[in-house]
C-alpha cells in the first residue's frame, strides 16, 4: 500500500470514526433526556430507548472495529487476514475498510454464529 493511500485510508477511517461517536454522543443525550409522567408515553419512551439503545451497540461495535483496523494500519497488518494471515482480497477492504478477516474466514465465522 503506498503511503498517499494509506494516507487516505487513515482520514477515510477517522472520519468514520467520528460521524459514530459523534452519533454515540446523539444517541446517549437521547437516553439521558428525562422521562414523560403520563405512564402510556413513558412506556413508548421505554421502547424507544431500547431500540435507540441497541444503535447505540451497533456504533459502539462499529468504532472498536475501525480503532483495531487503523492499529493493523500502524503495524503493518491491514489487509491481512486475522485467521488465516491470508491477504483479504481489495474489493472486499474497498466495500468494508475495517474488516479484519477474509471472505472465507468471515463467512465461516458466520456459519458458526449462526448454528450457535
Amino acid at each position: 500500500m503506498s503511503a498517499a493511500s494509506h494516507e487516505a485510508l487513515r482520514a477515510e477511517l477517522e472520519q468514520k470514526k467520528q460521524e459514530l461517536m459523534a452519533r454515540l454522543e446523539r444517541i446517549s443525550a437521547n437516553l439521558r433526556r428525562g422521562k414523560d409522567a403520563d405512564s402510556k408515553e413513558r412506556a413508548k419512551e421505554f421502547e424507544d430507548n431500547e431500540v435507540v439503545d441497541a444503535l447505540g451497540n451497533e456504533a459502539r461495535a462499529e468504532i472498536a472495529k475501525i480503532s483495531a483496523a487503523l492499529r493493523r494500519l500502524d503495524s503493518g497488518d491491514y489487509g491481512t487476514c486475522t485467521e488465516c494471515g491470508t491477504t483479504i482480497e481489495p474489493g472486499r477492504l474497498e466495500a468494508y475498510p475495517y474488516a479484519d478477516e477474509c471472505i472465507d474466514c468471515a463467512e465461516f465465522d458466520e456459519m458458526r454464529r449462526a448454528r450457535q
